[in-house]
Parts: C-alpha cells; sequence; structure tokens
C-alpha cells in the first residue's frame, strides 16, 4: 500500500519550523487501498439508530429509522455471498431523500453499523466511480458482491456518463441478491415541490426503478448553514499563528491549493489528508471557474469525513457564485458550503478555546 509522500518543498517547509502544505504533497494510493477504505468515515464512526434523534415536527424521520431497523432483519435474512442466496429472492434497497443537514448519512451509517462492517460497503457516489476506474468493471462487481449491502452516499446525477456506469454497477448486484442503500439531496427550495431528486434518481437508472423503495426524511439542516459560511473568519496571520505549534496542522494559500487540485485525482485527497489534524486557508475568496469549484467540493468532502477543522482567512465574499448555486451542480455545492461551515466552526472554537 502507498500512502502520501511528502514531496521534497514538503519536508523544508516542516523542517524550517513553518506548517507543512497540503500543496506540497502528491500523495500516490494503491487500488487495495482504496477498497480498504469503503467504510463509514470517521465522522459517523459512533452512528447509531439510537444517536440519531428524530425532529417530532418531522415524523418522516422516525419513520425511516422504523424502517431501515426492519431492513437490517430483512438484509440478515438474505445476506452472505451471492451464489448462496435464493434465486428469487428480491434484495432490500432503499432510498434516502431529503435537504442537507436531516442526518441522511447518519441514518446510512447507522444502516451499516447495524448490518455489520464486515458485511457492508460503504462510499460515496464518487468513491465507487474512482473504484471502478481503478479496478475495472468487472473485478469491482466482484469484490462488491462478497457483501451483504452496499451503501452509497450522496449519489449524483450531474454526470451523465457517471450515473449510467452507476446504474449497470447496482443492476449487477442487486441481481446477485446484494441490498442496497442510498441518499440524496434535495434542494433546500425544492422541499416543498414533491419528490424532485427522488424522481430524477428513479428516472436516471431504469433498470432498477422498481426495486427501489423511497424514504422521504423532511427536515432543517442540523448545521443551520446559510448560503455563505457563517463561521468566522480570520485575518490571514491569525490563521498562520494559530497553525504554526499545532502538531498535524497545514497552511495553505487558496489559490495555490486550488492550482494543487487539480493535478492530483480526485480519488487521492483522501491520501492528500493523511496525519492532517487542522487545515488553515489563507487568502480565501471566490472560486473562479466550475472545474475548480467541483475539486473543491471533493476536498470538503475528505475533510468532513476525517473531522478535520478548517481555519478560514480572507474576505468575506461567497466561495461559491450566484449562477454556480443555481446551475446543474448546485447541490454539491450547497452540500459544500453546509459541511465547510461546520468544520470552519470548529476551526474558530479550537482557536477561540
Amino acid at each position: 500500500m502507498t500512502d502520501a509522500q511528502p514531496t521534497d518543498a514538503h519536508a523544508a517547509g516542516a523542517q524550517a519550523g513553518s506548517p507543512a502544505a497540503l500543496a506540497g504533497r502528491t500523495p500516490g494510493v494503491d487500488p487495495q487501498r482504496l477498497v480498504a477504505e469503503l467504510v463509514p468515515p470517521p465522522h459517523f464512526a459512533r452512528a447509531t439508530f439510537d444517536t440519531y434523534v428524530p425532529d417530532p415536527a418531522h415524523p418522516s424521520q422516525q419513520a425511516a429509522v422504523d424502517r431501515l431497523r426492519a431492513a437490517v432483519d430483512e438484509v440478515g435474512a438474505t445476506g452472505g455471498r451471492w451464489w448462496r442466496r435464493p434465486r428469487r429472492s428480491r434484495p432490500v434497497a432503499l432510498y434516502l431523500d431529503g435537504g442537507f443537514g436531516v442526518g441522511k448519512t447518519h441514518l446510512l451509517t447507522s444502516f451499516a453499523h447495524a448490518v455489520g462492517l464486515e458485511r457492508t460497503a460503504y462510499g460515496t457516489f464518487v468513491e465507487y466511480t474512482n473504484l471502478v476506474g481503478a479496478l475495472g468493471f468487472l473485478p469491482t462487481v466482484e469484490r462488491l458482491a462478497s457483501k451483504a449491502l452496499v451503501c452509497i452516499d450522496e449519489f449524483e446525477l450531474d454526470d451523465p456518463g457517471d450515473t449510467v456506469l452507476m446504474a449497470r454497477l447496482l443492476r449487477e448486484l442487486a441481481e446477485r441478491g446484494v441490498a442496497l442503500a442510498a441518499t440524496s439531496n434535495t434542494l433546500p427550495g425544492s422541499l416543498g415541490e414533491g419528490r424532485f431528486a427522488a424522481e430524477d434518481f428513479l428516472r436516471e437508472i431504469q433498470a432498477l426503478a422498481d426495486r427501489f423503495e423511497v424514504l422521504r426524511v423532511d427536515g432543517e439542516d442540523y448545521r443551520h448553514r446559510a448560503v455563505v459560511t457563517d463561521a468566522p473568519r480570520l485575518d490571514d496571520d491569525a490563521v498562520r499563528a494559530a497553525a504554526r505549534d499545532r502538531e498535524g496542522a497545514t497552511v495553505d494559500d487558496f489559490a495555490a491549493l486550488l492550482d494543487h487540485l487539480a493535478r492530483v485525482h480526485p480519488s487521492r485527497y483522501g491520501a492528500l489528508l493523511d496525519g492532517v489534524r487542522l487545515v488553515g486557508l489563507t487568502g480565501v475568496r471566490p472560486v473562479p471557474r466550475q472545474d475548480v469549484a467541483l475539486r473543491l467540493v471533493v476536498l470538503v468532502d475528505r475533510l468532513y469525513d476525517r473531522d478535520v477543522p478548517v481555519l478560514l482567512g480572507g474576505g468575506e465574499a461567497p466561495l461559491f457564485s450566484a449562477e454556480m448555486l443555481r446551475g446543474g451542480y448546485r447541490k454539491k455545492y450547497y452540500r459544500a458550503l453546509s459541511r465547510l461551515g461546520a468544520l470552519a466552526a470548529e476551526g474558530a472554537a479550537l482557536v477561540s478555546g
């Protein structure tokens, strides 16, 4: 297995007593690591149905918990390797549909823990597409078919090619008796307009449409983040000073880090954060282009998965333009703002504490 290896620039910065920089790292990742890391992220390592607190104002939350609890027994009844299952068995296939911050990922990881991590593969949509790219389609099917349950967090509809690829992968797994569970997001402005996201999801994977049972999860974003990340900003010198004496801290100029991300495959962003406990960003400003913004979204997801606090330095301008937030990738941007806001609040609290 090959983990992240610092470059000479990274090592030189550390030796000089200044914080390391993510832009100084060029990680390489063995495909086997991608398989081994198909587990719930550390942020949800202790998530269970008992630690999920349904909001009484939104009964759909309790209904989702009850259905998932029942599904654990159903997966147990049909679990194991596919060739040991009855040919006519119809595996569980659940889709959690709801807005940002209502606890869908908490519920999905609780489901995975209840079924058993040794019997479950858990990853985001992007992580599965990266796995197919690294291993090939059929080897990926063979590895995942040995599981009783495959969980896909943040199923995405914005890339037709990847969506068709995932539809084919899920169809192969379902035909082998593997239980499936997925989440996605309905935009906040669309919550009162019916099951927009669920309908899109089911339409895009027509071959699986009749397999999935949709569980609506209504509610408010528990992180209570606005379109503009509202965690307090620090000035750049304060970011550098806060990171200077903290073990595992990194500091990067925001623009330089965005440039570096273009040279690192998104499947390696997790390895980029190996050993990192705090990320400081100076000169934070609006993201200039869509391709750059999408890479930043993946990095924010990996930071959030690993519970890495963030220090934001720079102005108060929004990260994503109004045009981006209206476009086809808006779901990703809203999720990133919600998660980055939570991480930045943790970073600010860490400094003030």
